[in-house]
């Protein structure tokens, strides 16, 4: 099994003794489709609130209000959701604490883009619940299928993208103007900023299997938190590029 998500990868429901999938005896211990998907709600339920109330600090006098929320939900994420990964028993409380500290980010991301671009905050919104829905529906409905090609190929994508960004991050650290297609508006740029959209909207079909997985194996209870916490990083990253592919389209105007 193979996902993306470096917060759903093969070894996610691997129990670290035996290298087998981890199972619970108990039917009620047990991690289901509707937890997951609740407690995936309760996620971005928060994640919402918390982002509202970065934005609400923002205004075009004093822009720089939003970056204690940027530095502090953009390190602290970071922190808790790699915290997360290897820690993935304490997901009940380390999940939602992540999603608290992403909206923050992403509330503070939006604000700024929103007072450039007017009415681009809720386009990007709608369009992420947009893929986000017809993907679901496509895989429920068996119309996609994470064949390991398919996976194989999506993982190969995403790792690249990784790379690209980190190479990119390295190089303005050093001073140097930085790979130019990944921010600006040009052709270029737009196609390279589709091409990423499209592979972080593929990460949610792997995400989708990859619970499913867990379900059917009958892993732990608090494997339904460390979905959800799985499936919110893919959103995130999903609406940011969204974000980011709109404000090329809308500078080109």
């Amino acid at each position: 099994m193979r996902s993306g998500n470096p917060a759903l990868n093969q070894n996610t429901f691997l129990d670290v003794a035996s290298g087998q999938l981890v199972s619970d005896g108990a039917a009620s211990g047990a991690m289901t489709l509707n937890g997951t998907v609740n407690k995936t709600g309760f996620m971005l339920l928060l994640l919402v609130a918390t982002a509202t109330f970065a934005w609400s600090f923002y205004s075009p006098e004093n822009p720089g209000a939003v970056v204690p929320f940027l530095l502090v939900g953009g390190v602290g994420g970071l922190i808790v959701g790699i915290t997360t990964v290897f820690k993935k028993t304490w997901a009940p409380v380390t999940a939602p604490l992540y999603a608290a500290l992403e909206g923050l980010f992403v509330g503070g991301v939006s604000a700024m883009f929103e007072a450039r671009f007017p009415g681009i905050v809720m386009q990007a919104v709608m369009l992420t619940m947009g893929v986000l829905a017809s993907l679901l529906l496509a895989y429920r409905s068996g119309l996609i299928k994470a064949t390991e090609n398919f996976k194989l190929g999506v993982v190969a994508a995403t790792g690249g993208i990784a790379l690209l960004y980190l190479v990119n991050m390295g190089m303005r650290l050093f001073g140097m103007d930085g790979i130019g297609f990944i921010h600006e508006s040009s052709a270029m740029g737009i196609a390279f900023s589709g091409f990423v959209v499209v592979i972080a909207a593929l990460n949610l079909v792997l995400d989708f299997d990859f619970i499913e997985s867990g379900v059917e194996a009958g892993a732990p209870k608090y494997m339904e938190w460390y979905g959800a916490f799985g499936l919110t990083v893919t959103l995130v990253w999903l609406y940011l590029e969204i974000l980011r592919l709109l404000s090329k389209l809308q500078s080109r105007d």
